[in-house]
């Protein structure tokens, strides 16, 4: 089939090498030149496992393409994803200009029956105004899908090609988009759920909120842990065991980020609020959340005294999880703002997102081109981010190249008993 993509951001991108490879023949559009460019010469513009091998092979193969031109997007297509940007408002809102602008686009130049394919995460009662806005400039028949994705960054590729489920809501049960819509996906062995336009809509939001609530839940847990000489490894084994729980998103530390968990969950609790019900739950997710980074400045403080002017804090990760460049919405950003506003100085080390990273936080912080520099003359460590190489740190050598050994590990990626034993003040989350 011919389809074209709107959109080369985490999720744009990965949705279109993936349908290239099940022998689809995708447009990939983005307005951004530089991106375009890059993509043509299959150097990835995100980190993401897989994602090079694939980007090169269907190139290569001419089943790939890129381009910034939405004419030639749209002509043949016979399917059309939207996956562009909803970001936050200052007001927690999900921001829909730039999918208006993409449906407008897109609207102006169809000639046929195309079936328009939202990816973005949006309001429930997105689809609908997909249809009127797209009405009042192509007088033509066309459809909307609802199809949300639920592509966790550092694994999108793995999650796309063996997902859990596919979501699919149409207009109407018969419409022609569904059989359009199962011949795109018939080469994906996994359940699939058919329902209207604004059930899909909001079961992409539902399923954010109950994992962002699990992860605010279990840092709760957690932080009744720390004064009660529980170990929340070992709380959040045992709950997991249980069939009606399971173990995943139960795991303490400095709370959720990124693109998706904070927008999202704040676009539902403000659903919510338009239509007169106050989500008393999320609004309380959201604030633990936020308090959560405060427990690490908290545990910093306890280990080095109040004052940390001038103190050397090494920082290691940056990005919001293993796996991505991604810092939007990061902890760890979070956590260095905080240090920096005591007056903190602050060496942070990321094997992958350095670079995001210093389009936030500019000259304030010094990035160390190894882990070993990160910690040489350190006052204290933090682990930020869950990379598997943090964990595989030697006590000895951490301790030969820090000032003070001090250890804060947001992420519990540490042996505690280890570190103790080399001589640490060891420091976790619940632990």
């Amino acid at each position: 089939m011919k389809i074209s993509i709107i959109g080369t951001g985490y999720v744009g991108l990965g949705v279109g090498v993936c349908l290239a490879d099940l022998g689809h023949k995708v447009t990939c559009l983005d307005i951004d030149e530089n991106k375009i460019k890059k993509l043509k010469l299959a150097q990835p513009t995100i980190h993401e496992e897989r994602l090079p091998q694939l980007l090169k092979k269907n190139l290569s193969r001419g089943g790939l393409f890129f381009t910034t031109n939405y004419n030639e997007a749209v002509k043949d297509a016979e399917v059309i994803f939207l996956a562009v940007g909803t970001p936050q408002k200052k007001d927690g809102q999900a921001e829909l200009k730039y999918l208006k602008q993409a449906l407008i686009a897109i609207a102006k130049r169809l000639e046929k029956y195309t079936v328009i394919v939202n990816k973005s995460t949006v309001p429930v009662g997105t689809g609908k105004m997909s249809r009127e806005l797209i009405a009042k400039y192509y007088k033509g028949k066309f459809s909307i899908v609802s199809n949300p994705e639920f592509q966790r960054e550092g694994t999108a590729i793995d999650d796309f090609l063996r997902p859990d489920r596919i979501v699919l809501g149409f207009e109407e049960e018969n419409s022609p988009a569904v059989v359009i819509m199962k011949k795109l996906y018939a080469k994906i062995k996994a359940p699939s759920l058919l329902t209207n336009l604004e059930s899909a809509e909001m079961i992409k939001y539902a399923a954010n909120a109950f994992l962002a609530t699990k992860i605010s839940f279990i840092n709760e847990i957690a932080n009744i842990c720390d004064s009660n000489e529980a170990d929340i490894k070992m709380v959040a084994r045992g709950m997991g065991m249980d069939t009606r729980i399971g173990e995943k998103f139960l795991v303490a530390g400095l709370g959720y980020g990124g693109s998706c968990f904070p927008k999202d969950v704040s676009a539902l609790y403000k659903i919510a609020g338009a239509n007169g019900y106050w989500f008393q739950l999320l609004e309380a997710v959201i604030n633990i959340n936020k308090k959560q980074s405060q427990r690490v400045i908290m545990k910093v403080k306890q280990l080095l005294g109040r004052d940390l002017k001038d103190n050397q804090i090494a920082i290691f990760g940056l990005a919001f999880k293993a796996g991505t460049d991604d810092v939007r919405e990061s902890p760890a950003i979070d956590v260095i703002k905080q240090l920096l506003k005591l007056g903190a100085k602050v060496i942070a080390f990321d094997p992958e997102a350095q670079f995001n990273a210093k389009k936030i936080l500019g000259d304030r912080i010094t990035y160390a081109r190894t882990m070993n520099d990160a910690l040489r003359n350190s006052e204290a460590l933090i682990i930020a981010t869950e990379w598997p190489q943090f964990a595989r740190v030697s006590p000895q050598r951490v301790k030969y190249l820090m000032k003070l050994p001090n250890i804060i590990d947001g992420r519990n990626l540490l042996d505690p008993a280890r570190f103790k034993q080399a001589g640490f003040n060891y420091l976790g989350i619940g632990r």
